[in-house]
Parts: C-alpha cells; structure tokens; sequence
C-alpha cells in the first residue's frame, strides 16, 4: 500500500455506536503514535467533534466530512487515504458508493459485511476494476468473520506442520459465548431477508455455499441447520446464526488460495450446548430463536454498557481429522463481548494490517487469504484473542 497518502486509515461512520468504538481503540493503541496516521469521518461535523471530544481524540487527528450517498465527498476521501474502514451498514443499503470510489482510486477497504448476498453482487460487479486499480477489498474483518477464517487458516497451517496435508472436513463449534449481536447485524439480516423476497437470485447466493467463492462448485455440504448429539465431541449441538456468512468466507479463502484446503473440503459451523436431556433441550431453543431478526432485536446505533461488553467473551474450537488418522484442534478466544467489543478491535487491527503488514495486488478478499499469519499475530498482540493449539 502506498506511503504517500495523507493517511493510513480513515474511519467511517465514527459517530455510530460501532464506530465510536473504533475510534476509541485507535486513541487508545495509537493516539500517541505518530506512525499511524488517521482520521475519521461522517455526516455531521458537530457529531465528529463530540466524538473528538468525549474521548479525547487530538485535533491533530483530521474530522473528514463525507456523506455515503455524496459521490464528490467520497472521491476526495478515498484519494486521501491507503485504507477505509468501513461501520456503516447495512452495506446492501448504504455501501456501495463508497466501496465504488475505493474501487475507482486504489484504496484499500474493510467492513463489517455480514450479507453474503450483496458481497455477491459487489465481486461480479467490481472483482475485475480491482484487480486494474489495485484496491484491496477485505469484507468481514469483525466477530464475522475473522475468529471463524483465521481459525480454520490456523488449523490447516497445524495440520500441515503435523502431517504435510490439510484437513478435508473441518468442523467449527462455539463452545462459550457471552455478549450480543450488533444492531447493525440484525438490520444486515432484515435488508438481505427483504431483498432475497424480491429477487431469487439473491436467494440463490445466500443458500449456495460457494457463491462467494466458484458458484459452479457442488461438492456436498455438512448440514449445519438441524440440531444433533456429536458423539465424538461428546454434546449436542444447535446451527449458528452466523454460519450462513462465515461458511462462505473459509471457502472463499480455500478458492483463493487455489484448494490450499483441497476441492472437497468440507466445513460446517455449530454452538456445542452440552451433554443429556439439558444439552439436548438447549440446542432446540436454539434451533428455534429468531429473536435476532425480530422486531425485538438490537436496532443500529445502540449496543450494550461499557460493563458488557469488558465481560462478554468467545471461545470457539476448530477439529478435524487429519490424513493419519489423529484428531487434530485449535481454539480462538476473544476477551470482550463478539459483536462489538472485540469486533471494533478486529476491524481496527485488520485495516491496519492491510496498510502496514501486506502487499497484495488488488481485488476482493477474505481476512485470511488477504491477512493471515501477519493478521493472527496483531491481534494476540494487541486485540485480546488467542489462537491456541489444542491437539
């Protein structure tokens, strides 16, 4: 990425609940150094100084004003910096203008993008022009879906080390979660079920699970959407809502990485609820909740107390058997609530990356065929996850 824009990041939409967020950590990792230059953006110039003010954010750090639908506005700041990150969903409504000037000017980008549908779209639309500019494109740089990309990245590395093979059926299992979904997920998820309603080809993307990777694919798919007893594991297990984004993604990373899983590589996610008639019990309330597309739902721009979000965490495993025959796992961990706390330090660390850490030559990524290994150790350093070697 080049060195000789005005800066490395800019934040859009920091006056959201999210975005604030973002911005905080960036005040708090590297609002004293001076080789990390940033600035942040939004609708209103009042709102952007309260950000400021309220936490502490230097003058010296640039307000950018820039509305999502002002093509002129979006022009001028995506030429002022190597990467945008992105908080301001749903994409399918208010994105792709500004991934558009991305696209036009070679700048970098990261989102928050849980809408396999318009990621969809965007590729077709944009893949190609990319590649020509030389924009880095990196959709799902929060809760979904770093943890759940880099882990199984994680496990075929070990894999490999251990045996020389990758794993050909990955199996991904929340075992801990405490903390809540992002209002802006749940308005992701109401815009896609509208649009998938209105065009069959929007369905069509949201069931395949390669239509973010080679659409002509079909080698068969676990069924992660019904609950089962996993005798290996010794627990029921219940469907993640997050996996009809997540699936999508480690197959787009297996396909960039031309098969570097092999091209039947299998993988499904899934929340482990425990053994017996309560784990059972468990998994079928699960199964059953549609709170987080319901009118009760989190709304965009609230999000839970700073208390919350310090206790919220995530623990999730990636197994598998590997060529030999032995059972081989890994585990990602995050330290704050997923759909906010830690995501706002995933998004922030995996723009970065992007700027600082990577040379790549332009199109559309997933954070572990664009990030990886340089990714993976940003975050244990600075952003509270762990990845750890189980067997």
């Amino acid at each position: 990425m080049s060195d000789q824009r005005e800066f490395d990041v800019v934040i859009f939409g920091a006056t959201g609940f999210t975005g604030k967020l973002v911005a905080e950590y960036f005040q708090s990792q590297y609002g004293s150094d001076s080789s990390v230059k940033w600035a942040i953006a939004g609708r209103n110039e009042a709102k952007l100084a309260d950000v400021k003010a309220e936490l502490g954010i230097s003058d010296d750090v640039v307000s950018i004003i820039a509305d999502g639908d002002d093509n002129a506005a979006l022009d001028s700041l995506t030429k002022r910096t190597s990467v945008v990150l992105t908080t301001v969903g749903p994409y399918q409504i208010y994105g792709e203008k500004l991934l558009s000037a991305c696209v036009d000017n070679g700048t970098g980008y990261t989102d928050l993008c849980g809408e396999p549908a318009w990621m969809h779209q965007m590729i077709n639309k944009y893949e190609a022009k990319a590649k020509d500019t030389g924009a880095n494109i990196v959709f799902s740089c929060g809760f979904d879906s770093v943890p759940f990309d880099l882990g199984v990245h994680f496990l075929q590395e070990h894999a490999k080390k251990q045996t020389g093979a990758a794993i050909e059926y990955v199996k991904g299992r929340v075992r801990k979660m405490q903390g809540t979904f992002s209002g802006g997920t749940a308005a992701s998820l109401k815009a896609t079920m509208v649009a998938a309603h209105k065009d069959k080809s929007i369905m069509s993307a949201l069931i395949n699970p390669f239509s973010l990777a080679d659409a002509s694919q079909s080698h068969p798919q676990p069924d992660g959407t019904k609950p089962y007893y996993d005798e290996s594991l010794g627990s029921w297990a219940a469907p993640f809502i997050m996996a009809a984004i997540n699936t999508k993604n480690v197959h787009r990373s297996n396909y960039l990485a031309n098969f570097a899983y092999g091209k039947t590589f299998q993988y499904d996610e899934m929340m482990l609820t425990g053994p017996g008639e309560k784990g059972e019990a468990m998994a079928n309330h699960v199964a059953q909740d549609k709170s987080l597309g319901g009118e009760g739902g989190p709304k965009p721009g609230e999000g839970p107390s700073k208390e919350e979000r310090e206790n919220g965490f995530y623990d999730v495993m990636f197994i598998g058997e590997a060529t030999n025959g032995d059972t081989l796992a890994v585990s990602v961990t995050g330290d704050k609530d997923p759909g906010y706390g830690s995501t706002s330090k995933m998004i922030s660390e995996s723009a970065l990356c992007l700027c600082k850490d990577v040379s790549l030559s332009g199109g559309f990524f997933t954070p572990a065929s664009a990030l990886g290994d340089k990714l993976i150790s940003r975050l244990t350093e600075k952003a509270g996850l762990t990845f750890n070697v189980e067997k």
